[in-house]
């Protein structure tokens, strides 16, 4: 690569916007291909992970300089989750007729996810500080991160868990429903709210207004529930 080219590159990568452009392009792009074929690896956020990662090496990027240049993005993105309330209150009177249904549902899948996980670490052999970690999996990372590090565990480490967690649901959550003949859009909505959060809430808004209403409110009872209670459940077994 000649002098010149190497100059216009930094130029181009040191530019204010570079890093919020190549992201909301990425992701943009993922979406159109999954929009097109419907395929499940196809899923957004995994393809626009993938891209991002290879663009970065391939670049030579730093990601602590891929953070600072997208600082927009995390501005916004507190805004764009308190967004998710909108179609929880367009459907706030279908939410009260099913209100106890609804908590139910949402105690018992909540602490289903919450054993199986750490349950199946256990089997395989993980050791405390994974458990710990991994428990808080199917919140927000700022929840797990925050649940993680009180109860002893890893917060970085708690991030990544949330995030495979919240890919894997968005990709076989709704196929996985269909196949179990569960077609009810409020049940499939607790379902991907308890289970893969912010990303399964995303996913959900894409099959209708119901099903990401109660996907929101899953994710945020999850969200309350485990920040309160698993730290407590914790210390009184400790």
């Amino acid at each position: 690569m000649t002098l010149e080219w190497q100059a216009a590159l930094d130029a181009v990568i040191h530019h204010p916007l570079f890093f919020v452009g190549l992201t909301l392009g990425v992701y943009q792009l993922a979406v159109a291909a999954y929009e097109k074929t419907r395929w499940i690896l196809l899923q957004p956020l995994l393809i626009s992970m993938v891209v991002l990662i290879s663009v970065l090496l391939l670049l030579g990027i730093d990601y602590a300089d891929y953070k600072q240049g997208t600082q927009l993005l995390s501005i916004i993105l507190g805004p764009a989750t308190v967004a998710l309330a909108v179609p929880l209150y367009l459907n706030i009177r279908r939410v009260r007729q099913v209100l106890w249904p609804t908590l139910i549902t949402l105690f018992v899948g909540g602490l289903f996810a919450t054993i199986l996980g750490v349950a199946l670490a256990w089997f395989f052999g993980a050791e405390t500080m994974i458990l710990k970690t991994m428990a808080p999996k199917s919140v927000t990372s700022p929840i797990a991160m925050l649940v993680a590090e009180e109860m002893g565990g890893s917060a970085s480490l708690a991030a990544v868990f949330v995030m495979l967690t919240g890919i894997v649901g968005a990709m076989f959550g709704f196929e996985l429903l269909r196949i179990l003949r569960i077609t009810h859009p409020a049940a499939q909505g607790m379902a991907l709210g308890i289970i893969a959060h912010g990303i399964g809430t995303a996913r959900a808004l894409q099959e209708g207004e119901e099903t990401g209403a109660f996907a929101a409110l899953a994710m945020s009872m999850m969200g309350v529930l485990t920040a309160v209670l698993m730290p407590l459940a914790v210390a009184l077994i400790a």
